[in-house]
């Protein structure tokens, strides 16, 4: 299909909101994916188009935190971006080569599954302050990976995997796991976009909307996510999923 100015403008401004909200706790790709099915691109290119947003957001994003002197050191994030690496190339690879028929429900389900659990189940980003972050042990290694193939896969809402991971089994708080996840997001997406490129699964013309509404709300996200906790985002996130799913399975 053609895209109208006014589509790319919509694409925009929702893309805003979307960085705004990844940055914060994550969700935002939860609007964005379905709004972009709704709009008539297939499945495949709508998840592949949207990891170039997501790329250069998370970019702008870890230079924000950088500043603010929240990225933790390099012993300690490397022990969590290289599962959420290798997890990500399989999910990516997943996604790349599954049939659209396939593809669509799956992201669909899957970013209201995700969606459900960061509304229903808020204590898993419950965290004791101050408490001195453990080492990444066997489990969650493991559990990372897992994280990091549905972050290849469909990207939507995969912060909010994240941060449980990094508070109840890690210790971090929500900054510094905020921090984190960016590093680690950085990491399989860019995995995801050298795999869906060679698929010739990305629009460049959407992925750049995307991409610039994306960046101006991940300057505004980083500034909120110092001090808004993630509770004020669960039902604003849960809400905005259930519409947007609700309206992309309409189409």
């Amino acid at each position: 299909m053609e895209l109208t100015l006014w589509h790319y403008i919509a694409i925009s401004i929702l893309a805003v909101v979307a960085g705004v909200i990844n940055i914060t706790a994550g969700g935002g790709s939860n609007l964005i994916l379905p709004v972009l099915m709704m709009f008539g691109i297939p499945p495949d290119i709508a998840n592949g188009s949207n990891r170039v947003g997501v790329f250069l957001q998370t970019l702008t994003g870890m230079r924000g935190f950088a500043k603010a002197g929240k990225i933790p050191p390099r012993s300690q994030w490397r022990q969590v971006v290289v599962p959420t690496l290798l997890g990500g190339i399989v999910g990516a690879c997943l996604a790349s080569v599954l049939p659209n028929w396939l593809l669509k429900p799956l992201l669909l389900l899957s970013m209201l599954a995700v969606a459900a659990l960061v509304l229903f189940k808020p204590s898993l980003f419950d965290v004791e302050p101050g408490k001195e972050p453990k080492k990444v042990g066997k489990l969650a290694w493991a559990t990372l990976f897992a994280v990091g193939i549905y972050g290849g896969f469909v990207q939507a809402g995969v912060g909010l995997l994240m941060l449980p991971v990094f508070a109840a089994m890690l210790g971090y708080d929500l900054v510094r796991g905020n921090a984190l996840k960016l590093l680690c997001t950085f990491g399989f997406t860019t995995a995801a976009v050298v795999i869906f490129l060679l698929g010739g699964q990305i629009w460049w013309g959407v992925g750049i909307a995307i991409a610039v509404g994306n960046m101006i709300g991940a300057v505004i996200g980083v500034k909120l996510a110092l001090k808004l906790p993630v509770s004020v985002m669960r039902w604003l996130i849960f809400v905005m999923t259930l519409c947007a799913v609700t309206l992309a399975l309409l189409k």
